[in-house]
């Protein structure tokens, strides 16, 4: 790997996960997380502080080396057990049901294969278990949406594998989700990067 992928883009996307405007739909997805938890893009760990008293420990997944240096000193803030592995996935270590809550936060934009890492996802979760999840993807608006497809194919060249225009909602339940609860809209920032999706599935 280049200078620009292990030295510039992992702080690059530090700051732009660290943005305000984030913070309130972190702790919502966060809200919905009990008991073991399987976090998929862990990235700097921004997640681990905020897990409430109803998850038990957390198993936190990032494959950028550089990023699960910068999680350790979040981990060791976390208010329970944290876990981090150096891995993708779309290939998890763990048997069937191993995990009552599954949690994702602007990730899958930037794993090679959501499709499969989603339907790993369900594999691991319990019966009843839930997926909690906030992403940004394909915005509704036809401009809008025909500029996301433009310049995905540079961004995700500059942004880590990002991708602009997945439709997040037909990923999940492509993978086999059952879809609980979801909402959209757009949040501040450039229309192109900033619609999001958030809710919950059950496998």
């Amino acid at each position: 790997m280049g200078f620009y992928t292990t030295r510039i883009l992992p702080h690059l996307i530090e700051l732009a996960m660290r943005q305000e405007v984030l913070a309130p739909h972190r702790r919502r997805a966060l809200a919905e997380a009990a008991g073991p938890v399987l976090e998929i893009g862990a990235g700097s760990g921004l997640n681990l502080p905020l897990y409430g008293a109803a998850a038990n420990w957390v198993c936190a997944f990032e494959p950028s080396p550089e990023l699960v240096r910068m999680a350790r000193r979040r981990a060791a803030e976390a208010r329970l057990p944290v876990l981090l592995v150096r891995a993708s996935g779309e290939d998890l270590p763990f048997r069937d049901r191993a995990f009552a809550t599954v949690v994702s936060t602007w990730t899958l934009c930037s794993i090679p294969d959501p499709l499969r890492a989603l339907r790993e996802m369900r594999r691991v979760l319990m019966p009843g278990g839930r997926f909690a999840f906030v992403e940004h993807g394909l915005a509704p608006e036809a401009g809008v949406a025909r500029w996301q497809r433009r310049l995905t194919p540079l961004w995700q060249h500059v942004a880590g594998g990002c991708h602009l225009d997945r439709k997040i909602d037909d990923l999940i339940r492509a993978a086999g989700f059952h879809m609980g609860a979801i909402e959209t809209g757009y949040i501040k920032g450039p229309r192109v990067m900033t619609f999001l999706y958030q809710g919950w599935a059950q496998a």
